[in-house]
């Protein structure tokens, strides 16, 4: 089942975190736009309350969560109440997916791996972003999840099982970048690769014919 019932109780708050966080917020927005080509057709996938798919003019998105959804709706974008295990939608309709802090939560990463390689168009890609569990913050979060309201049951991934997940159901990476160098003036900064930032970004093209993987 997925893992809602924080986001049901604390979804104003939620979406508050980015205005109390502004730089952390545009600093992982500015790492997810660079690598979005304009004018194409996405998906985002755990939209939460909206506040990735509204900058990058993603139009389509799904959260499990009511409340969420109405938050984003809120906003203008067309949300389905879906989980990421079992999309409502039919094979090769986006040029993209979008995935920001959804891995920790989905029940069957696996899983939601290959509904997003299903909903892909054969040139499509999928962008990954989370808080790398071995980085700074990734550690601070896992030392204080017991009194999170919403870490409190999330699954933390380092950078190499993301990468070796995406590889191993279809997708080719193709770029990483990492940003929220808390030790930094600079949090903002982005650079290529992972170990340092606390942010990583990646995109994984999909790789393969249908069947070809399975």
């Amino acid at each position: 089942m997925a893992r809602i019932e924080p986001f049901e109780r604390h979804s104003r708050e939620y979406d508050k975190w980015f205005d109390r966080n502004r730089e952390i917020y545009l600093a992982e927005l500015n790492v997810i736009k660079n690598l979005i080509p304009t004018g194409r057709f996405g998906v985002e996938i755990g939209i939460g309350t909206g506040r990735f798919a509204v900058p990058l003019k993603i139009k389509v998105g799904i959260d499990p969560s009511r409340k969420m959804t109405e938050i984003s709706r809120e906003k203008g974008v067309q949300v389905c109440r879906a989980v990421a295990e079992n999309l409502p939608f039919k094979d090769k309709s986006f040029d993209f997916a979008l995935m920001i802090t959804t891995i920790c939560f989905v029940d069957d990463l696996p899983m939601s791996l290959r509904e997003v390689y299903r909903v892909l168009k054969p040139q499509g890609f999928i962008i990954v972003g989370f808080v790398d569990r071995e980085s700074e913050l990734g550690i601070r979060y896992q030392l204080k999840r017991e009194k999170s309201k919403f870490y409190k049951s999330a699954t933390f991934y380092s950078t190499e099982e993301v990468m070796d997940l995406l590889s191993r159901y279809g997708f080719k990476i193709s770029m990483i970048k990492q940003t929220v160098f808390l030790q930094s003036s600079e949090i903002n900064h982005v650079e290529r690769g992972y170990g340092r930032g606390s942010f990583v970004v990646i995109r994984a093209d999909k790789a393969f014919s249908e069947g070809e993987w399975q």
